[in-house]
């Protein structure tokens, strides 16, 4: 089970970067909507990330990811867990995923990161038990 998990996570991952190199100008960054600054997940619960889907353009066909990090203080590193993606193949155009909230450490600096053509981060949460 493992395996079958990290072979589609490692899909998911080169489709995402095929289809930036391949991608036109435009980039497109949904801005997350949920979860926002000061929300708190309980372990366990099933809760939706959304994202705007108002600057998807017509036709865009691609299959996004979402992970699962926390960032310390004023670091950049997302401390991103690969090995246990929330959401994985499921369309960026539908401007959400459900997921469940997974069994980790209670803290206050979690985020979500979606990828499609391009990675955007969600504002800091808490996550508890």
């Amino acid at each position: 089970m493992f395996t079958n998990k990290l072979a589609i996570l490692l899909t998911t991952l080169v489709a995402a970067a095929s289809a930036v190199s391949a991608a036109p100008t435009d980039v497109i960054s949904p801005e997350i909507t949920s979860p926002k600054a000061g929300d708190v997940w309980h372990i366990g619960t099933t809760q939706n990330v959304t994202w705007d889907t108002s600057a998807i353009p017509a036709g865009t066909n691609q299959s996004g990811l979402i992970l699962l990090g926390h960032i310390v203080g004023d670091s950049e590193d997302e401390h991103l867990d690969t090995k246990h993606p929330l959401a994985v193949n499921f369309p960026i155009t539908a401007g959400f995923a459900t997921v469940e909230v997974p069994d980790v450490e209670p803290r206050d600096d979690y985020v979500v990161v979606l990828f499609g053509d391009s990675g955007n981060t969600s504002p800091k949460f808490t996550i508890t038990n």
